[in-house]
């Protein structure tokens, strides 16, 4: 048996079997030294696990679960999705009936955590909602609505605790479009990465597109 421990990781893209989970590139990871893997124990209510497609057929359209790249899950989170979505708020009765099951279900839509976000140890990600780029999901917080880029969230229900940088470098953040660079570029230019001047990292871009069309 393997022994686990916080300095080791799971990387995403290595483990992942469930269809309807949508990994992007090969950084993302989970730290799950503490409990099982990611599908097994962050990913709760979503059909195409092992158990699930070998059992039945889903009766509705399966909502998706998209992680991005360099997306950083603490150990003992949550990412809620659909599958338990058969407790009707606006019928007399909560109950599941088998027989009414299908007429129970509302989905909540796809789940989105895009590049760079940090979802926090026992943060729980309610279904149908997107944490944006750089987002940060504090511990033990409940996120029940979306989460804008590069904003730091904590609570129950999660609320806005501050921005990480100033909205006009947020919007030239955006803009540079970093996790979409091609791993070339983005390992090469690590130092501004890994940094806080934006006109820096904006000048070593535009450096670095310069000499790739020159030599193209």
């Amino acid at each position: 048996m393997v022994q686990k421990h916080w300095s080791q990781v799971e990387l995403l893209h290595e483990t992942v079997s469930n269809p309807n989970i949508h990994i992007r590139g090969t950084h993302s990871y989970y730290s799950h030294a503490w409990t099982g893997s990611f599908e097994e124990s962050v990913v709760r209510y979503l059909y195409g696990d092992e158990y699930s497609r070998k059992t039945w057929d889903s009766q509705w359209p399966v909502d998706q679960l998209h992680i991005g790249d360099y997306v950083c899950i603490g150990a003992e989170a949550v990412i809620l999705m659909g599958g338990n979505h058969t407790h009707r708020m606006d019928w007399f009765s909560l109950y599941p009936f088998v027989d009414k099951i299908t007429d129970a279900y509302v989905g909540k839509g796809d789940t989105h955590i895009q590049d760079g976000a940090w979802i926090g140890m026992r943060a729980m990600i309610m279904p149908g909602v997107e944490v944006g780029e750089g987002a940060v999901v504090a511990s033990g917080a409940i996120v029940t609505k979306s989460v804008a880029p590069y904003t730091i969230v904590a609570g129950n229900p999660a609320v806005p605790v501050r921005k990480r940088f100033d909205e006009a470098s947020i919007e030239r953040l955006l803009a540079l479009r970093i996790y979409d660079w091609p791993e070339e570029k983005f390992t090469a230019l690590r130092d501004v990465i890994c940094a806080e001047d934006i006109a820096a990292l904006e000048l070593a871009s535009q450096n670095w597109d310069q000499r790739f069309t020159t030599q193209t």
